[in-house]
């Protein structure tokens, strides 16, 4: 297969893919004498691989250290489970991150007039966030 047609089979692009390829997470593919890159099952199998690790979140050091595991038949699956609960409990934080993100917006946007007026909450807030919530008349400018 050559690079596009990797690219339709695995639903990662040629950009990605020549960036896996560039930083070491896939091996440099087989090279025709013009130089088109040529992928094979394994290839395909790998950027299968990183697909599917890239939509549960893992980040590049995780699937490296995946990619090791899976290549490795001696794994102990100790080790992928402590990788995956690891991914797991940053997600939860995550969430609970988010959660609380959107508690926040939700509760300025409830107390916001949205009409025509300028005051508005979510301004003072995010102004608040830099020290002291100014209004626009008694912010001065700085030389």
């Amino acid at each position: 297969m050559n690079i596009g047609q990797a690219a339709a089979a695995t639903g990662v692009s040629a950009k990605m893919i020549r960036h896996y390829e560039a930083i070491g997470l896939v091996p440099a593919p087989v090279r025709t004498e013009a130089g088109y890159r040529v992928y094979g099952e394994r290839d395909i199998h790998t950027l299968r691989f990183i697909r599917r690790a890239r939509d549960l979140g893992f980040d590049m050091a995780q699937i490296r250290g995946l990619l090791a595991l899976w290549n490795d038949r001696g794994r102990a699956s100790r080790d992928v489970r402590a990788i995956a609960l690891t991914h797991v409990e940053a997600l939860e934080e995550r969430m609970q991150q988010l959660e609380s993100m959107a508690r926040t917006l939700r509760h300025l946007a409830a107390h916001c007039h949205g009409d025509g007026r300028p005051d508005c909450p979510i301004i003072d807030d995010l102004a608040a966030a830099e020290g002291a919530a100014l209004s626009p008349k008694t912010t001065r400018r700085r030389s």
